[in-house]
């Protein structure tokens, strides 16, 4: 019987390093894997909330129905409604009237077929603020999916663009 130190598989673990050597890099993802962990260990857990929240950009997110569930401090600075006021009702909150049929068009489209024509695009629209004022803002819109990839809603992020809007038509 030997008295050399050896792994469940009979390796001499002194000579691991040779075996590393040899060994295929899709052996070590793990290692990989663990690497990428402990980086984002290092980020807070709710940091993404905390980003999303303190944003001086508005942050909207509509469900499938178009009912909005997530509303910042900045879309409360833009259109004027607090959280209390956004959350569980329509976008038709921030749409004016005239536009709303196309919106719901598009919406619908996007959230059944899965495709956004705008996705990753910043486009000019219009919109409204809670006093009535219309306004002018820039918009990214995107699909947001669940962990197996079903469109679960929409958001949107946006500021606002009323006074470039206004002197660029005054020229």
């Amino acid at each position: 019987m030997s008295t050399e130190p050896s792994t469940p598989d009979g390796a001499d673990p002194n000579h691991d390093s040779e075996r590393r050597d040899y060994a295929s890099p899709v052996c070590y993802a793990h290692e990989f894997e663990s690497a990428l962990a402990a980086r984002a260990a290092a980020v807070p857990p709710d940091v993404h909330r905390l980003i999303v929240e303190q944003a001086s950009e508005a942050v909207v997110f509509a469900d499938r129905a178009g009912t909005i569930r997530l509303w910042n401090r900045g879309a409360e600075r833009l259109f004027g409604y607090s959280v209390a006021q956004a959350i569980g009702v329509k976008l038709d909150l921030i749409i004016p009237e005239r536009f709303r049929d196309a919106h719901w068009q598009g919406f619908g489209r996007a959230i059944d077929s899965g495709e956004l024509r705008s996705a990753d695009k910043v486009r000019v629209t219009r919109s409204q603020h809670k006093d009535g004022r219309k306004l002018y803002v820039e918009l990214s819109f995107n699909l947001a999916r669940d962990a197996e990839g079903a469109v679960i809603g929409a958001f949107a992020i946006a500021r606002d663009c009323t006074d470039r809007q206004v002197a660029n038509a005054a020229r």
